[in-house]
């Protein structure tokens, strides 16, 4: 399942998929699996990121150092 892989487990697969369908002879349903596929994975990613960003966050602000501003 997509939540359980690491961040550098999902990029690695998502490279994949867009190497291989950059190939551009995959059937059109295979592709199309793919590209689902690849946006699963970076959407995993995204949250990956964005939880990452809050925890880093959360640590400066508790130990008085610069704030973090948030986009």
């Amino acid at each position: 399942m997509t939540n359980e892989k690491t961040f550098d487990e999902a990029i690695k697969e998502l490279e994949m998929i867009v190497q291989k369908l950059e190939q551009g002879d995959v059937p059109l349903e295979e592709a199309l699996d793919q590209f689902q596929e690849g946006i699963k994975l970076s959407r995993h990613c995204k949250r990956i990121v964005e939880d990452a960003e809050k925890t880093v966050t959360k640590m400066v602000n508790e130990n008085g150092s610069e704030e973090i501003l948030e986009e």
